[in-house]
Parts: C-alpha cells; sequence; structure tokens
C-alpha cells in the first residue's frame, strides 16, 4: 500500500519534551515516515501497558485468570489509563481522517479505538479491527470486569479479524451470550449494523526475510555455531519468558527426554533464549532451577545440555539458529500464531529440520499435521516427540517440509494484508447498501405503476411488526385491526394477485386471525407451515419427527427453574423462552445470553439455533424458515397453467425477513421477476431495497394498490 499513515505512541517518555520538540518529532515522522504520533502522558501510557495491557488483558486472552494481588487485577484504576490511551490515539486518527479513508485498528492495546473512531465519524467510516493474540471462550473472558465496553468497542469496525476459526467462534459467542447480539457464521447482526467476522491467519515477509539471510554477518554467525557444536545435534527455541509461552514446560520435557534416552545425553543440546518479561519472579526462578538441575546432572567438561540465554540475541543471530537447528521447540501453552515456526520452516531450506510445535497455537491451525503435534502439559509425549525429531527419515522430513514452506509462502503477510483490506472493501460495500441511510423509500408511485403493468402478482407480508403493531411473537395478545383486514380483502379482490401472510404463530392462530380474509395464504411459524392460496388445507413443511426437540426442552427448562416469572411456549416446530415478566431482569438478560449459546452449542448438529428477541429467546430449525417456505409457494404458483409472476413484493421488520429479502432481489437480479419490491418497515440496516416508516406507510401503500386498476 503507497497511501498509508501510521498512528501510534513513540514508545518512550514524552512528558518532559517541550512543544517545540513534539512539532518537530511530529513533522518529521509525517515528512519521513507516513507516520503520526500521539502523545499519552508517561504515567497513562505505563499504566495502559504495564498493568492493564500486560498484567490483565494479556493473561485473560490466554486463558490465565490474573488473579493474585501481583498482577495488579484489583487495580481498577488501571481501566481509565487504558480508556485514555485509546482516546489518544483515537482523537489523532480522527483528526487526520478525511472522507474515503480507511481505518485499520490493530491488536488487544487499541480495543477501544474502533468504537470511538465510530462515534466521531459515523457511519460512513470504513473501520477495521484484527486481533494479533488469541481470543478467550466466553467463560474467560466473562471474567473482566468491563467485559462489555471492550465488546462494545471492537463492535466499532465494519470488520474484525481474528488468527483461526476457533478464536472467531469463541468472539460471536461471547458477543451473542455477554450482549445478547445475534451470531452468524459471518458476523454479528447489532440493531443498527452488521458487522462482518473474518479468520485470516498473519504470515511472514518472505522477501524482506530472504535479503536479511544473505548479509553476511548471518553467514559469519552460522559458520561460528557450526564450528562450537560440531557434532551435536540443536534443539532450539525462542521464547518470551512468561507464563503462556511453556517454557518451563519445555525444560520439564527436556529433562524427562535424556531420563527416557539416555544413548542421547552427550549428543543433543536445547539453546533457549528467553526474552525478558514483566513477567513474575516465581517463574523465572522456576525456570532457571529446572535448567540448573539438567545442567548439573548431564554436564561433563565439554558438553552442557542447555545454553540458557536470559537475554535476547541480535537478529543475525536468530537467522543463523534457525539454519543451524535440528528442530525447533514451540510448547506455547496458548498463542494467537507463532511466526518464529514460520520463520524457522523458511530457513530451512537446506536440513529441512521437523518443527515441534504446540496444539494450542494458531499455527498449528494452519500447518495441519505437517508439523509434530504436541501438548505442552504432556511432558511424557513432548519428550516422544523430541526423540521423532531426532530419528525422522530424512525423506519424511523432506515430505514435512515441502508442506509447511507451502503453506508459509501462501500465507504470507503480504496475502494477509491485500485479503483482509479487500474484505474490509467488501463488507464495507455490502453494510452500506444495507445501511438505513442509504435505502430509499418506497415510491408509492413507482410501486402503483409496476402494479398495474403487471400480470400476475405474489406478495409476502410479514404480520407481526409490518401488518399490526399487537401480535409480536412474544406477545399472547391476538388481534388484526380492521384497517389491516381491510387492505389484504381488497388486495384479494383482484384475481391477479396472490397473498400470502408470514408469522412465527402457529396455525391455529392464524386462522383465528384471518378467518375473516377468506383465501388469504399463510405461513405459520416461520416457514414449518403453509395454508395454501384459496385453499383451506395446511402444509407441514417441517419433518414430523424433530430429534432435537426432548434436547432443546430439557435446556430451556434448566433456565426456566433458575430464573423465577419465566416460561416455555411449545409450539409445533419451535420454543419460546418468555422472560420479560422475570422477577429480576438483569438476571433473566443474562441468562438469556446464557440460554442462546447453551442451545447453540449442544445443538449445532441438528441445524438449530436459538435466536434473542426483546424478552424472549427464540429456538427453531434452520432447515425450515421463511424463505424456504417462500420458495415452495413460488414452485407451486409455477406450476400452475397461468402467466408467470411478473410483479413480487416482500415486507417484513424483523431479522428473520432478511433472508427472504435476500432471496426476492437475487429474483429480480437474475431476471426471473420483471418487477420485485423489498420494503423493510423502520430504520434498521436491512437487505430490502426500499423502508418505509412504521405500521401506518405499509397499509397506506398497499392500500393504493388496488385502485391503480379501473374498474370496469
Amino acid at each position: 500500500m503507497e497511501d498509508k499513515t501510521w498512528v501510534g505512541t513513540l514508545g518512550f517518555p514524552t512528558d518532559g519534551l517541550e512543544e517545540s520538540v513534539k512539532v518537530a518529532i511530529e513533522g518529521r515522522l509525517r515528512e519521513d515516515y507516513d507516520s503520526l504520533a500521539a502523545f499519552p502522558k508517561d504515567k497513562d501510557f505505563d499504566s495502559h501497558y504495564n498493568h492493564y495491557c500486560k498484567e490483565i488483558l494479556w493473561p485473560v486472552f490466554h486463558y490465565q485468570i490474573p488473579d493474585h494481588p501481583k498482577s495488579k487485577a484489583f487495580m481498577d484504576h488501571s481501566w481509565k489509563y487504558f480508556e485514555t490511551v485509546n482516546r489518544c490515539v483515537a482523537d489523532v486518527t480522527i483528526k487526520d481522517y478525511k472522507r474515503g479513508d480507511t481505518v485499520w485498528v490493530h491488536d488487544y492495546h487499541l480495543l477501544l479505538v474502533p468504537k470511538m473512531v465510530r462515534e466521531a465519524l459515523g457511519p460512513e467510516a470504513k473501520i477495521g479491527f484484527f486481533l494479533h493474540v488469541a481470543f478467550p471462550s466466553s467463560e474467560i473472558f466473562r471474567c473482566l470486569a468491563h467485559r462489555q465496553q471492550l465488546l462494545e468497542g471492537m463492535l466499532g469496525a465494519s470488520l474484525i479479524g481474528f488468527q483461526t476459526e476457533e478464536y472467531t467462534r469463541h468472539f460471536l459467542q461471547t458477543c451473542s451470550r455477554l450482549l445478547r447480539v445475534e451470531a452468524k457464521n459471518d458476523g454479528l447482526e447489532l440493531d443498527d449494523r452488521f458487522v462482518n467476522v473474518i479468520n485470516l491467519p498473519i504470515g511472514i515477509n518472505p522477501v524482506q526475510l530472504e535479503k536479511k539471510r544473505k548479509e553476511e554477518k548471518v553467514q559469519e554467525w552460522l559458520d561460528t555455531l557450526k564450528t562450537r557444536y560440531a557434532g551435536k545435534k540443536l534443539f532450539v527455541a525462542r521464547d518470551k519468558l512468561d507464563g503462556v509461552r511453556g517454557v518451563r514446560q519445555k525444560m520439564l520435557a527436556f529433562e524427562l527426554f535424556l531420563k527416557k534416552h539416555p544413548e542421547w545425553v552427550g549428543k543433543v543440546i536445547l539453546i533457549q533464549v528467553a526474552l525478558t518479561t514483566t513477567s513474575i519472579v516465581e517463574l523465572q526462578s522456576t525456570v532457571i532451577d529446572i535448567v540448573t538441575r539438567i545442567n548439573c546432572t548431564h554436564s561433563t567438561l565439554d558438553y552442557q545440555p542447555v545454553v540458557y540465554l536470559h537475554q535476547d540475541i541480535s537478529y543475525h543471530q536468530y537467522l543463523a539458529l534457525l539454519a543451524i537447528a535440528d528442530a525447533l521447540i514451540v510448547t506455547s501453552l496458548r498463542d494467537g500464531m507463532n511466526l518464529t515456526s514460520h520463520e524457522f520452516v523458511y530457513c530451512q531450506d537446506e536440513k529441512h529440520a521437523p518443527l515441534i510445535l504446540s496444539e494450542f497455537t494458531g499455527s498449528a491451525s494452519v500447518f495441519d499435521g505437517a508439523e509434530i503435534p504436541v501438548n505442552p502439559w504432556d511432558h511424557s509425549k513432548c519428550a516422544d516427540a523430541l526423540y521423532q525429531a531426532l530419528t525422522m527419515p530424512e525423506e519424511e522430513k523432506s515430505e514435512r517440509w515441502k508442506k509447511l514452506h507451502k503453506i508459509v509462502m501462501h500465507h504470507n503477510a503480504a496475502y494477509w494484508c491485500e485479503t483482509f483490506i479487500n474484505e474490509l472493501h467488501r463488507a464495507w460495500e455490502e453494510q452500506q447498501r444495507r445501511g438505513s441511510t442509504m435505502i430509499p423509500r418506497l415510491s408509492t408511485k413507482a410501486l402503483m405503476e409496476a402494479y398495474g403493468k403487471s400480470e400476475k402478482r405474489v406478495f409476502f407480508l410479514d404480520y407481526e411488526g409490518t401488518l399490526a403493531s399487537w401480535g409480536s411473537p412474544t406477545s399472547i395478545i391476538l388481534t388484526s385491526p380492521q384497517r389491516t383486514l381491510d387492505v389484504l380483502h381488497d388486495l384479494l379482490l383482484d384475481e391477479r394477485n396472490v397473498v400470502y401472510v408470514m408469522s412465527s404463530r402457529t396455525p391455529e392462530e392464524l386462522e383465528r386471525l384471518f378467518h375473516r380474509v377468506p383465501g388469504i395464504g399463510l405461513i405459520a411459524e416461520s416457514g414449518c407451515f403453509i395454508r395454501l392460496f384459496q385453499n383451506d388445507r395446511w402444509l407441514r413443511l417441517a419433518d414430523n419427527k424433530l430429534p432435537w426437540r426432548q434436547s432443546v426442552k430439557e435446556i430451556m427448562d434448566y433456565y426456566v427453574e433458575r430464573t423465577p416469572g419465566t416460561f416455555v411456549e411449545e409450539r409445533n416446530c419451535s420454543y419460546i423462552w418468555h422472560y420479560s415478566r422475570a422477577e429480576d431482569q438483569t438476571l433473566a438478560a443474562r441468562q438469556a445470553g446464557e440460554c442462546c449459546n447453551h442451545v447453540n452449542d449442544s445443538c449445532e448438529s441438528y441445524n438449530v439455533h436459538a435466536v434473542p428477541l426483546g424478552g424472549a429467546v427464540l429456538v427453531e430449525s434452520m432447515n425450515w424458515t421463511k424463505t424456504t417456505a417462500a420458495q415452495k409457494v413460488m414452485v407451486l404458483e409455477a406450476g400452475q397453467d397461468e402467466p408467470g409472476t411478473d410483479f413480487l413484493m416482500v415486507m417484513g421488520d424483523g431479522r428473520d425477513d432478511e433472508p427472504v429479502f435476500a432471496w426476492a432481489n437475487e429474483l429480480g437480479r437474475s431476471g426471473a421477476i420483471k418487477n420485485v419490491t423489498t420494503v423493510k418497515v423502520g430504520t434498521k440496516n436491512s437487505q430490502a431495497n426500499t423502508t418505509v416508516t412504521g405500521i401506518a406507510g405499509v397499509l397506506t401503500a398497499l392500500h393504493k394498490l388496488p385502485a391503480t386498476i379501473p374498474d370496469f
């Protein structure tokens, strides 16, 4: 990307800098490095980075709950500094923003920035966010005191990216559970917009790495290492010395390996580079104790089994180590990706040494078994993996390396960057098209003109919230206003009109609601039943046996028992857990998120999903929907010896109407139906191509249509 600007902090104390110096720094950064500097106060940055990021967010994102006083997890004020630094970076970004720019926010240090930028720039801003570390399950994430603010901060983005499918799934489940929003495979349905979510593993830059490998210093160090460790097999590792990189587990596995295979004592050396961090001192002491114990047990005058460097090494030394290694050992307890393993594969184009990789790293999901996978907690199996790496046949090494190298070259940094930007543009364009401000109002004049020219018309009209304000899916009130009945009756006077009303209500309820409109078609329980147009016969589209019913009922009963004032409504093909009258609304709302998560996790194989509604949770099958029912209707209508449908109108207000809009719009784009009008009631984002305001707008538009054709 040529036209880009970096925004960040300087990385050193700035309180002591005079204003003129800051201005000079800003000018130099802008002119020479295409960069903008944020200048938070030193105390703000220190508390943001060293306290909240490193002592709270980092452990939690890597499945370690900070529960001891030394972690500073109990210092609530650190959240204030986290907010302040995020605001500082957001303000610099907002100030420099120009219409049409793309904002790409990176990693957990700036989780709040997407929302801050969104609030300032509005719905048209194109904002991406990528999380470079792991994202934990909802059970872990919910332990954070400011969990809701963090999630809402991320949801300010148009597109959110994660390293693996697992982390993406955890994020979607966490939002569904804690924020009670509808999670779909490709994102989250918020009230005012849709947020796309993808998984896209990051990679290395092979071109840049190749340039570094060719430098003389790398070859010098390679020659030095070959001389120093001639005749020895080398295990190599480079990790931060913190609680999630598994250095302690690695040392214990190596110690066990030497005990199980004494024939390798004196022949194999582990070189461990341990980068200094702000980690707890106890861990450092424990690792040093294990290293000392191994060396004291197995060292001789000319042999030391562990070379432990509690410091970083130069990049040239690092590349030389990767090239000379007989195996790289990565035993992270949790890792977003692990680009050290990618660099190792690239540098092993001659030796083809194997890669020993923790199954808890993001890279393990990318390498697809071409590595030697290990569970860092299983020291015995880790020791066996070390032996396997040393004794692996050359042919197998070569085959594994070829697979790894192909993956590393494909999932490189350029591919990651280009793909994310392209996905962001695509997601943003779709969101803008669906945004309420971009969807035109329904033109009654254009609608009447298309209606008048058509020979056969089909209407699919949602009931709750579209034709009537009463009778919502969670309400016990069953009634249809007279005006609604009159409008439907007038439409049916024209024999060229086929009218279906769609609802989540049961067939029995819909018959009571529309018994005064004879002949009208009905779609009940969101597509499980159809009463054919001008026919009293009901078709059951859903299977008679629903294998998930018992499981879902047990789950919902579980939550009813624990939430006083709630009850389950059982329908033919669905369940609704009503909690609008719960004694404790806060508890009920939290339990609703838990219930959705529970059902979606437990019944995924049945293709069943739970959807949060206002004061209720609806559980239904995804095999039978309003869309499948509408498609069935169109097939039946096409089978009759009549003119083909040339006018289709779909009106609705809910999330379950969106797939029907998408299906109808596609019929229009493909030319299958000449005139297609999809209408969203309200101001929420939608796939409909027009909107109206309120039920009155729906009834007014429908009322005008019969008057379009002169009554002869």
